[in-house]
């Protein structure tokens, strides 16, 4: 076509390719060379990786704008109460992403945000809680690749009819996480004031036994929970607070910092697959992340004028609103 094209020019003088047909040479150009293509990757996710290059190339160039800004709302609500997927994870499929090119992308985008919180919970890590990090760590990371890999063997049309129940149930995680957090609070204050009536009244073998038991079944809905966060991630953090009070944590301070930790690697680990797969669309990825970075630097500064109650009340409607719309559609 484009030989065609030069011919018939050729006979009116010089070849002058207008300035549409110089936009739709370059934007091949960049469907050609975008790493959503899986050059490299298996056959299994070919049909996935093209998907998302056809879908993201053929947006209008207005959609970056509003991709920002859901990025910059999703950063300063991850800041103060948490939930900013159920605003950057509907941007990428209202702009035509294709839904698991549009969740990986997602998760990539806001990683860098939980995992520079991490740093700021370095102190609460003692010696007992670094004891406990590597079966956490390692069970979080055979987790992370196995929903990861769920993730890219479920087909696009199924992913998406299961996007509004998983939506939905992260809302429900999310509105129970203020009265589970003020439970686990609670369980926690109580369980420190009888530690040591408890450790005087059980036998040392016996204690070891139900420690090691505990420990195990611990573990197994650690990889459960790793396994969800791979796959699709959101609201988790409330429910792996809830495992670390099971396994005899006490300090808050130091169970959000395992809980970071541990969910930033299970996401790290995730996004690797990811990125062998070739599903990330890095435009918006990297866009996004500067959004969500800014947010969340403006949520960590306004956080202390705001009233977090209001932005949970915000979060649940924007999530109950997304349920139903994607029930609606699909």
């Amino acid at each position: 076509m484009n030989r065609l094209y030069q011919t018939r020019h050729a006979r009116q003088g010089a070849f002058r390719p207008s300035p549409a047909f110089v936009a739709a040479a370059f934007r091949r150009a960049l469907w050609v060379c975008s790493p959503a293509l899986p050059c490299a990757a298996p056959a299994a996710t070919a049909s996935r990786g093209r998907l998302a290059a056809s879908v993201f190339w053929s947006v209008p160039f207005a959609h970056p704008v509003f991709l920002f800004f859901a990025a910059l709302v999703a950063g300063t609500l991850n800041s103060v109460a948490g939930g900013g997927s159920f605003i950057s994870f509907p941007a990428l499929l209202f702009c035509g992403i294709a839904p698991i090119a549009a969740n990986a992308t997602n998760t990539t985008a806001l990683w860098p945000g939980t995992m520079a919180s991490t740093f700021a919970y370095r102190k609460e890590f003692t010696p007992d809680v670094r004891r406990l990090l590597p079966p956490l760590l390692i069970t979080g990371v055979l987790g992370g690749v196995l929903g990861a890999t769920i993730l890219l063997h479920t087909p696009q049309a199924t992913f998406m009819r299961v996007v509004p129940w998983l939506l939905l149930g992260a809302t429900l995680v999310f509105i129970l996480s203020g009265p589970m957090t003020s439970r686990i609070n609670a369980w926690i204050r109580a369980r420190a004031t009888q530690h040591a009536a408890e450790d005087l009244a059980a036998a040392g073998p016996v204690q070891h036994k139900r420690s090691r038991a505990l420990m195990a079944a611990g573990l197994f809905l650690e990889l459960l929970l790793a396994i969800y966060v791979g796959y699709f991630g959101a609201g988790v953090g409330i429910l792996v607070l809830a495992l670390l009070a099971l396994l005899g944590m006490e300090n808050i301070h130091a169970m959000n910092g395992v809980k970071t930790l541990v969910v930033s690697m299970v996401n790290g680990v995730a996004i690797l697959t990811f990125l062998w797969a070739r599903v990330i669309v890095w435009p918006q990825a990297l866009l996004m992340l500067v959004g969500a970075s800014l947010g969340g630097y403006a949520g960590a500064y306004f956080a202390q004028k705001m009233n977090p109650q209001h932005v949970r009340w915000l979060v649940i409607a924007v999530g109950f609103a997304m349920s139903a719309y994607f029930f609606l559609r699909h």
